[in-house]
């Protein structure tokens, strides 16, 4: 087993929305990169909603985001996992990230997105019941995981459920 930490949030005083992940993959990790593996939809799927080349270089790929108001964070500071599959993750060592914390900070973001289901249950059992009331104006939505190991969509299938971002950060 190998512990395991994750990145700093992409994110801006100007952000609305925010997507979560649970821990970076070993390809991401690797690269330094969220959604750093070559096969997962992350880039494709935020390239083709905000008319962006998800082929830039991963600098001009979080500016992006920025730019529109989108921040990236993961649930998880660090675990111990074998592998990059979520189902491998050893729940008993997990250490969760601050979200009092950032939210306190970055007071403009409004709606949550969890990138696949373990991010919505990680969220759901750990988070949520460490946030007050202060806290009860966020919206959730859980959206399909743009990991390569959930194969159940095709690429279009996810980027359509996908879209509800796009619609947000424009009104």
């Amino acid at each position: 087993m190998t512990d395991i930490s994750g990145f700093a949030p992409i994110v801006s005083s100007n952000a609305s929305v925010l997507i979560l992940g649970t821990m970076p993959s070993e390809a991401s990790l690797f690269r330094q990169q969220y959604y750093g593996h070559p096969r997962n939809a992350f880039w494709p799927i935020m390239g083709m909603l905000f008319n962006s080349d998800p082929g830039l270089c991963y600098q001009l790929r979080k500016e992006m985001l920025i730019e529109n108001g989108v921040a990236v964070w993961d649930i998880l500071q660090s675990c111990n996992r074998l592998g990059s599959l979520d189902s491998d993750i050893k729940l008993a060592t997990i250490r969760t990230n601050d979200f009092v914390g950032f939210f306190s900070e970055y007071q403009g973001i409004k709606r949550v997105f969890f990138n696949g289901k373990m991010a919505e249950k990680l969220y759901q059992k750990r988070i949520l019941p460490a946030l007050n009331q202060r806290f009860s104006y966020l919206e959730y939505q859980c959206l399909p995981s743009t990991s390569p190991a959930y194969a159940v969509l095709k690429l279009e299938q996810k980027t359509e459920a996908w879209k509800v971002i796009k619609r947000l950060v424009l009104k």
